[in-house]
This record gives structure tokens, sequence and C-alpha cells, in this order.
């Protein structure tokens, strides 16, 4: 019973770090920058995409992950281009380069998916350079290690003058384009570095299954925003550090509460039904809480 729960558990955080990535590209758009941004189910596969072909023609797999980095950097700048010099709206915006990065993906695969079962990826590596042949160590030590780096980068980053811009940009646009700041380019910024972390956890997850689909990024941004909600309601996090810390807590107790349904019997088919019922239900109960108070809540948001 100890071996299922430390497995569940284990597994749980692996997951929890490596789709991490993705909730923080989430929350960089919706919640720091205001921007509905539906690019992310493409620019996940995107990165898988890019980084399994590489390593089958032979290219370093941490070279080919920071492959998976630029070519989601560059879905956020397509995204936010149309955006922001084009003036298409945010969310049709994300969702033409999402349709597009379909085709796109298709192209750069060859086909509806890559096998990796055979080839060398960053796990092989890591395994063999620390000895550690134990599949779920190994797994842990590079997602940590990943996830160590990026936190510390964007805690830096966010902090930064160019941050702190990117930052009040989706707080008050106009205010910050009355102190002359471009905030076309910090929308730029904000969009592409968001996808470029979404790849990033894209070529992760396409190293540690052994293949990337074609079909493997279709609901990441629910996903995504269902860690984020999570998060922000259980922990509360202030300030940027806790923030990020807060969006990795709910991605680990969202795959926990996957992880624990299948182990129960509930089939994989149903978890998108969860996801929506744990979604529901974060939303919900801060809204609840204030009625229960009778605090006047305003309409929901209907962009």
């Amino acid at each position: 019973m100890l071996d299922v729960v430390g497995h569940v558990l284990s597994f749980s955080l692996y997951e929890g770090l490596v789709f991490g990535f993705v909730a923080i590209g989430v929350y960089l758009t919706f919640r720091v920058l205001g921007f509905p941004d539906l690019t992310v189910d493409g620019s996940f596969t995107l990165g898988a995409a890019v980084t399994a072909v590489l390593i089958v023609s032979g290219v370093n797999p941490f070279l080919a992950t920071l492959a998976a980095l630029g070519a989601g950097l560059c879905a956020g700048m397509a995204t936010s281009l149309l955006n922001t010099k084009l003036r298409i709206p945010a969310l049709l915006a994300g969702i033409l380069v999402m349709v597009a990065l379909y085709s796109i993906n298709l192209r750069v695969m060859g086909g509806a998916n890559v096998s990796l079962l055979r080839e060398v990826t960053i796990f092989d590596q890591v395994s063999e350079f620390l000895g550690v042949s134990t599949r779920i160590g190994y797994q842990l030590v590079v997602a940590g290690v990943l996830a160590v780096i990026v936190f510390f980068i964007l805690n830096w980053f966010l902090r930064t003058e160019i941050g702190l811009a990117l930052r009040a940009t989706g707080d008050n646009e106009q205010m910050v384009r009355g102190f002359g700041v471009n905030t076309d380019m910090t929308t730029i910024l904000g969009v592409a570095i968001a996808n470029g972390l979404v790849a990033l956890g894209g070529a992760v997850v396409a190293q540690g299954q052994g293949f990337a689909d074609v079909g493997m990024g279709i609901g990441m941004i629910v996903m995504g925003l269902a860690a984020v909600i999570i998060g922000e309601a259980l922990f509360r996090p202030k300030g940027v550090a806790r923030l990020l810390l807060a969006v990795l807590g709910g991605t680990f107790i969202y795959r926990l509460v996957i992880s624990v349904a299948l182990r129960l019997g509930m089939a994989p088919g149903d978890l998108k039904l969860i996801t929506a019922v744990l979604v529901i239900i974060a939303l919900a109960v801060p809204y609840l809480q204030k009625k229960i108070r009778r605090e006047w809540q305003p309409p929901a948001a209907r962009w």
C-alpha cells in the first residue's frame, strides 16, 4: 500500500513539475498580461514535434529541447504580432495560430507521430551521468532541475524593469502607455515567453513518454487554467515567487487528482470531465463564499 502511495505521489510530482511549465505559460498570458491565448494547444505539440524530429535526426537531446523552446517563442510571437500589428482580437489570433500549428506540426513530423523509444533522450543522458537506474528517479531529477532553472529565471526577470513593465501592461495598459512604455513590445515578449515555456513542457513530456503525437496538445489550455485556478484558490499567493510556486503546486494537485482517479478505475476518456469539474469548483468556491457573506459581485466577464 505504501509503495503504491509513494509511486502515485512521486509520479504526480514529476508530472506537476513538467506540466508546470505549461501552467506558468498560461499564468503569464491570462493573469499577468490579461491576454486570452489559445495558442497553447498548438505550441505544446510544436515543442514535442521539433524535439522528436531533431533527436531522431541525431541532434543532442539538450540542444533539441532548446530548439523546442525557440520554436515555442516563434509561435507566441506569431500570435502576439497578429494582435498588436494587425489588431486581430487576442482570442481569435490564438485560435488562428493554433489551427495553423496543427498543419505545421504534421509537416514537421512528416506524419501523425514520431517514436523515441530507441532514441537517446535527456532522461537517458542524465540517468547515465548520475548512475540512477530507477525511471521515476531520473525523471524527477530532470524535471526538478528544469523547474528550478525556470523558477529562478522568471523570478528574476519579472522583477526587472522590463518585467515590471510587462506586469503593468496587464494591469493597466493605458496608464503604462502614458509613461512611455511600448505595450506592443511587452505583449509580444510576454506571449512569446509563455509559449516558449509551453513548448519546453511539450519537449520534456515527449521524451518522457517516448513519442510525439499531433494530438498530444489537445486540452492543454484547460489543464493550464485548472492548475492556475487551483493554485490561486488554495494558496492565495502574494508576490512573484509565491505566485510561481502556487502555480506549480496547483499543477501537482491537479495531476495528483488525475492519477488517483485513474487508480480508482475511472476511464481515461473521463479525464476531461474531471478537469472541467475541478475548474468549475475552483471558480465557484470564491464566488459562493462571497455570496454567503452577502457581498456584491459584478457580472462575469464576457470577453
